[in-house]
């Protein structure tokens, strides 16, 4: 669901930054009422297919007859939400490239703050277990829908959730999708990757795949993080593309990569230390604590590699350079990950799968750094 939504808020915001450093405010704002509807519309025909391939999906998941109850009440009260969850990442990711990366950010974490709240309410409580985690995180997105809408309409001058403001041009409307898509990619890797490491794990037992579960977690703080660094900067650079300022967006680029590279080395040393503790704090169980604080360390070990990525990735994006970002896309999780993973589970088995990942980003951000070195772009 996060992946679609991104269609239209990486995609929106990469076209609406781009018209901006052109001064082309109208169409911009045709661009914003586009995203926020077809958004809506995007989760309604989400909501209907995956309740049609709820079985094949759950299977695909990893999802076994011990986890098929927990899992299905999960899904089915988050499928009920999908419009709302992939409504959230048009606003969100649209309100920044006017600059309120604060009201962005005040929008995303009260929802969040409030799915935290709801959890153990629902969960305990209330005892309704994997559904009342649902219907939390649910009740959260609509919180910080509410939010975003209202600061679109209040605070954002040039961006635009009226209906009349929808239409747009083919061009623009290629153009949203060129680099959406690319982008949507990405976090649709994510969920993949994620899926196609429990169906490899799952033979060594349900506890590797739950020390899995806590490390993924917990290594998901550090990227995320990493991951905000990279975005916020993604409307600079599509400004400064735009506008065709080349000093400044090389001035980006470098000081992007900079925080990124920095700030994961930095974090992955002390996760890394800490790592029993953590998965302690999660599950405290001898096996897993020792099993997890190893998945964790090796997880957290690339992490520079992750950002180097997403510099580049979310360059190509700003650049609207839509083959570049869709090789990266599909690299890390994806293509280089299933061959990493193919091969390493067969030469190492168990300790094969938990290097995978950290190879991948290895070779991934290897192919991001050549593609950059060979294209010709303004910041040559």
């Amino acid at each position: 669901m996060i992946a679609l939504g991104d269609i239209f808020g990486i995609g929106g915001s990469s076209v609406i930054s781009r018209l901006f450093g052109q001064q082309m405010n109208k169409e911009a704002k045709n661009v914003s009422g586009f995203c926020f509807y077809a958004s809506i519309l995007c989760g309604i025909v989400v909501t209907i297919f995956m309740f049609i391939l709820k079985d094949p999906i759950l299977n695909f998941l990893g999802v076994n007859k011990e986890t098929w109850l927990y899992a299905s009440q999960y899904y089915n009260i988050i499928v009920l939400g999908s419009t709302f969850i992939i409504l959230s990442l048009t606003p969100s990711n649209l309100i920044r490239t006017e600059g309120l990366a604060t009201l962005s950010m005040i929008g995303t974490v009260l929802g969040s703050i409030l799915n935290i709240i709801l959890d153990p309410i629902f969960i305990f409580s209330f005892h309704m277990g994997a559904q009342g985690a649902a219907l939390a995180s649910v009740i959260g997105y609509i919180l910080s829908d509410f939010l975003l809408i209202y600061f679109t309409r209040a605070k954002a001058n040039r961006l635009s959730v009226s209906f009349k403001d929808c239409h747009i041009e083919r061009k623009k409307f290629l153009d949203i999708f060129t680099i959406g898509i690319p982008a949507s990619i990405t976090n649709l890797m994510s969920s993949i990757g994620v899926a196609l490491t429990n169906r490899y794990l799952v033979v060594f037992g349900n506890e590797n795949v739950a020390a899995m579960g806590i490390a993924l977690k917990v290594n998901m703080i550090l990227l995320l993080i990493i991951v905000g660094f990279a975005f916020g900067a993604q409307p600079l650079l599509g400004f400064n593309y735009g506008a065709k300022n080349t000093e400044r967006l090389r001035a980006f680029i470098k000081f992007d990569i900079f925080i990124e590279v920095t700030f994961a080395l930095i974090t992955a040393i002390i996760l890394s230390v800490f790592a029993p503790y953590i998965i302690q704090s999660f599950m405290n169980d001898a096996q897993i604590i020792q099993t997890g604080s190893l998945m964790l360390r090796l997880l957290v070990l690339s992490s520079p590699c992750v950002g180097i990525i997403l510099v580049f990735t979310t360059l190509f994006q700003s650049e609207g350079k839509a083959l570049p970002a869709l090789i990266l896309s599909i690299s890390r999780q994806g293509v280089i990950y299933v061959i990493c993973i193919v091969i390493l589970s067969k030469l190492f088995t168990f300790h094969g799968i938990l290097i995978s990942q950290a190879t991948a980003d290895v070779v991934t951000a290897i192919i991001a750094i050549l593609i950059y070195s060979k294209q010709k772009t303004v910041t040559r």
